[in-house]
């Protein structure tokens, strides 16, 4: 099991199921809203348990951004017209167990720092 909260508490969540997609994004989306690069994998939105109350926010007409209204952890992205959701895995308490496989965005990175690590790299 995967469990994850935000920096006061305040929200947690949980799954059973195994994530994929563990890649760091840098949109610029994301990096304002982060402060840097997020990582993330995703679940099946059935698949996900969150307690507490989520501020969600239409970052686009594709998708949306849920964070903690009491700390501003920035927890979840969501499609619109997907079935999954993605959790910040910076947020997981504990190890992950997890691999990442990918950046994203990438022709949106910051110009402060070099992707080295080998990975693929998506624009």
């Amino acid at each position: 099991m995967i469990k994850g909260s935000c920096l006061c508490g305040a929200i947690t969540f949980s799954t059973n199921a195994t994530p994929a997609g563990m890649s760091m994004c840098h949109c610029s989306q994301c990096r304002k809203q982060s402060g840097g690069i997020w990582s993330s994998a995703f679940v099946l939105e059935t698949a996900l348990t969150i307690t507490g109350e989520v501020s969600w926010y239409a970052a686009s007409d594709s998708a949306k951004r849920g964070s903690c209204p009491i700390c501003g952890s920035f927890l979840f992205w969501k499609a619109h017209d997907e079935d999954t959701i993605s959790f910040a895995l910076g947020a997981v308490d504990g190890p992950t167990g997890l691999t990442l496989e990918k950046h994203i965005f990438t022709a949106d990175k910051g110009d402060y720092y070099q992707i080295a690590d080998g990975l693929p790299q998506r624009d």
